[in-house]
Parts: structure tokens; sequence; C-alpha cells
């Protein structure tokens, strides 16, 4: 940040990646607590067709697993939590949009208010959504992860 800089408010970002189409569902809101997941989560619930299973990949952040959270994911059988570590592959994906959104419109960005960064994070979203969206491509060898890991367990055994 420069010397003159000045922070007119923050925003918290929920994002989901659609990695069938590199899509991303997203949405504006002023706090990140469990009442502000369910609405996210219940925007998702609306935008996608009644007959198709939703996957979601999470971190295991506390909002995520909070008690209001696991009642409605009891109440909506079509949905399955995948809750895997902070640093895995997968949200690697989410994280590399938040990284593009960060480079190209946030990080020389000026922005007088709250509603004027929200315009600019959604109007980014809108152009990515409908020019640069690609499906997810798995790219890593799993003989290399296996083979990594079974590395990582005969280190750990050699300590012991």
């Amino acid at each position: 940040m420069t010397h003159d800089y000045k922070r007119h408010g923050t925003t918290t970002l929920f994002a989901a990646l659609n990695v069938l189409t590199g899509e991303v569902t997203a949405q504006n809101m002023a706090r990140h607590r469990h009442q502000e997941f369910l609405r996210f989560l219940n925007q998702i619930e609306r935008c996608v067709p009644a007959d198709k299973a939703i996957h979601v990949i999470l971190d295991n952040y506390c909002t995520h697993k909070h008690a209001n959270v696991r009642a409605w994911l009891a109440r909506h059988p079509r949905w399955t939590f995948h809750f895997i570590p902070t640093s895995s592959s997968w949200l690697n994906a989410v994280e590399g949009f938040f990284a593009k959104l960060t480079r190209r419109r946030l990080k020389h960005g000026v922005f007088r208010s709250v509603d004027d960064l929200k315009t600019a994070i959604t109007r980014f979203i809108e152009q990515h959504n409908t020019c640069e969206a690609r499906p997810f491509t798995w790219r890593a060898d799993p003989d290399k992860i296996i083979a990594a890991r079974n590395r990582g367990f005969q280190l750990l055994d050699s300590i012991h």
C-alpha cells in the first residue's frame, strides 16, 4: 500500500467454482459468519438444476461446520461437503481465481466506497464467466502423488 492509501471498508466474497464450466458464482456480504454462508448456499441451491448433485469442496473453517450449516446440509440431501486441507490442489483452483481477481482488478484499483469495490468485483466475475471460464483440468500424475505420500510415510517411520 502507498503512504496515502485510504481504506473505505471491506467486503466478504463468497465464491464457488464450477469445475465443469470454470464459471464462478459469487456473492459479496458484509461478514463471514455461518448466516452469510447459508445465504450463499441458498443462492447456489436456486441456481443449480434440481436434478443435479452438488459436491462442495471446503477448507476446515469453523463457519463451514457450524451446527446450523450441518442442519441445512441434512435438509438438502443432494449436497455433499468434502472437507480437505487448506493447501490442497482443489482449493488452489479457487485461490487461483482469487489471486487473478486481486492481481488484475483489485491491487491497483481505487475504490471510494464499499459499493464501488463490490461493483468492481461483480464486473470482474461477469467478465471472467463470459470470456475466460474453462473447465478445471486435473494435471497432476496420481502415481507421483502416491509415491510422494509413500516417501513421506517412510520418512516419518524412520524418525520414530
